[in-house]
Parts: structure tokens; C-alpha cells; sequence
């Protein structure tokens, strides 16, 4: 399999490093301290795997393929090729912490030949709710399958303090999901939900403080945990088409839908950062009583994420509380 690349138009990347660079500075300003990940270089060689090869994808959606919980940092199982080796460009940042008593352990990784995948989702559905998949249209069997194997993202799973919720929508997941519930279950409630989104859910649902719910849509409340289901659940308007930059080239690429601006990032219980495009979403926060930030990010459809996706936190005051 050869690894495919994709030439974006030099004025998006350069806006995008602008919009990323004022989001570090603004986080720097609230007395946040941010790490970076180290680049990939322009010309990175290909990465490979038995019976597979993908252009490497640089540290930008750092949230993505790591979790955070408590004391422990866990590199999660990838389920797109391109992204196998991503979280190596951040393990300047882990070993740092594990030198200072941080426990960092990575699930098992996943061979990800064409067998690998579980692809009832894409079959059962004919749209993508989340976060990205491994587009294979046409699977083959190879010498190196193993059937169904481990995969699960970071950004599946919504920490409640000592409750994980974990969305599941194959079998990948469902794997994912034993492992940590083996890893973590004596410390941590782990709830599965079932198909809340393709894959990610963090442009379907957010904590932001005890109690309070960023959410899609008011069905969201059906899928969540009965302990959960008091919570206040702040549907925001929809999003507005016209904020959105149009790629009449790219019109491939596009790797998000227009709620990509839901993932937004919490400073603390009181203020958030959102998208400065996004009136009707800002006005909604306001009006609950949270103080928002606004910050420009103009690509977000074309490179795929948002704020809560471009930050990872790692240290935050106070431990894991409980909400139930």
C-alpha cells in the first residue's frame, strides 16, 4: 500500500500556524503552561507497518491518542495508519513527567491490516458522526491478520472525574474498552456508551463544570448513564454555514461538520475558549453564566479539529472528584 499525501494551499497552513500560535499565547496569558510537541519535518519519510505504509501526520489534534487520567498518561491504540507513530512527537513532554512520578503506559498497538478493522459502523450508517476512521473501501485478507484488534481514541472518552464515559460504536472499541476497565476499574468507573458518534465525542458532548453539559442536541441525555442524566445539558444554536471558509478545491479534505466549533476548551469551572466566529455559541455560554473567551480559528473544518482537540491538559489543581 502506498502512502498517500495531499498538497494543501501554503496561505491555509500559514493561517493555521497564526490561529495555533494565538491560541498558545492566549493560554500562556491565563497562566497556563504549554508544552509543545516537537514537528515533524517537512519532508518526513513515510511510516510503515506489516503490509502498510502512510504520510505521517504531525502533533496537531494532540488530544486525539492520549489519555490523561489522574496520575497516569496512556498512549491509546490508533485507528488511522497515518497516525501510528503521532504521540512520539509528545514523548519529550511524557518522559518529563514520568520522571516526576507520572505513570505512562501505551495499550497495545494494533497491526492495522485491512482484517484489523471493524467496519459495521461505516455499513450501518450513512454519515460520520465524530471523530476519523481508516478509510478502506475494499478490504483484502494479507499474512499478517489477526481479525478485529484493539482500537480506541483518546477523545472517545469524557472524564467525570472518577467516571469515564466511553463511546463504542464497533468492535475495536469494545476492546479498547476492556482493556480499561482492567487497567483502571479499581480506581475508576468506566460507562460505555453505544454509538454516540462514529468515533470521537467531543464535538458531541463536554463537561464544563460539575453539573453542566455542552451538548449537540438534547438526545444526547438518552445515551448517557443514569447518574448523568440530571446534569444541564446547553444545546447551542446551530451552527452558522457562513462562518465557515469555503474550499472549492478541497472540498475532499474536509474533515469535520460544521459542529466542529462545540469543541471548545475549559480555563477553569467559569471560563471557556471559543471559536471568535461563533456568535450564537458564545451568546448561549454567556448567557449560562460562563465568561468566554473568544480566539480566531479559521481552519477548522479543513484540518480537523478544534480547541479542546489542539490541547491536551495535563496538570490540573484538585483531584479526581465524585459526581454521582
Amino acid at each position: 500500500m502506498n502512502a498517500e499525501t495531499w498538497k494543501i494551499n501554503q496561505r491555509y497552513a500559514d493561517e493555521l500556524h497564526e490561529d495555533v500560535e494565538q491560541l498558545a499565547q492566549t493560554l500562556a496569558a491565563l497562566g497556563v503552561t504549554v508544552h509543545r510537541p516537537l514537528p515533524l519535518p517537512e519532508d518526513a519519510t513515510p511510516i510503515a507497518g506489516l503490509g502498510w505504509q502512510a504520510a505521517p501526520t504531525p502533533a496537531l489534534n494532540v488530544r486525539d491518542n492520549t489519555l490523561v487520567i489522574g496520575d497516569q498518561i496512556i498512549e491509546t491504540p490508533p485507528a488511522i495508519r497515518s497516525r501510528y507513530l503521532e504521540t512520539q512527537l509528545l514523548h519529550g513532554v511524557f518522559q518529563n513527567y514520568a520522571r516526576s512520578g507520572a505513570q505512562w503506559s501505551v495499550m497495545p498497538r494494533p497491526t492495522l491490516s485491512d482484517a484489523s478493522f471493524d467496519l459495521s459502523y461505516a455499513r450501518d450508517s450513512t454519515t460520520t458522526l465524530g471523530g476519523p476512521t481508516e478509510s478502506i473501501a475494499d478490504p483484502r485478507s494479507g499474512p499478517y491478520d489477526v481479525g478485529h484488534e484493539m482500537m480506541l481514541d483518546g477523545a472517545q472518552v469524557l472524564r467525570l472525574g472518577r467516571d469515564l464515559i466511553v463511546n463504542v460504536a464497533q468492535d475495536n472499541h469494545e476492546q479498547g474498552l476492556r482493556w480499561l476497565r482492567t487497567h483502571l476499574g479499581k480506581r475508576f468507573r468506566l460507562h460505555r456508551v453505544w454509538r454516540m458518534a462514529d468515533n470521537h465525542i467531543d464535538s458531541m458532548l463536554l463537561a464544563l463544570r460539575p453539573g453542566v453539559f455542552l451538548t449537540r442536541h438534547h438526545g444526547i441525555r438518552d445515551l448517557m448513564p443514569e447518574s448523568f442524566r440530571s446534569w444541564r445539558f446547553i444545546v447551542p444554536p446551530e451552527p452558522d454555514h457562513g462562518a465557515f471558509p469555503v474550499y472549492d478545491d478541497y472540498d475532499d479534505l474536509v474533515l469535520t461538520s460544521p459542529y466542529i466549533d462545540l469543541n471548545i476548551f475549559s480555563i477553569n469551572e467559569h471560563t471557556v475558549l471559543a471559536n471568535e466566529d461563533c456568535t450564537g455559541l458564545i451568546k448561549a455560554l454567556e448567557t449560562e453564566g460562563f465568561d468566554v473567551i473568544p480566539v480566531r480559528h479559521r481552519h477548522r473544518r479543513l484540518f480537523g479539529g478544534g480547541f479542546h482537540c489542539f490541547t491536551l491538559d495535563t496538570h490540573r489543581d484538585g483531584g479526581p472528584e465524585d459526581y454521582t
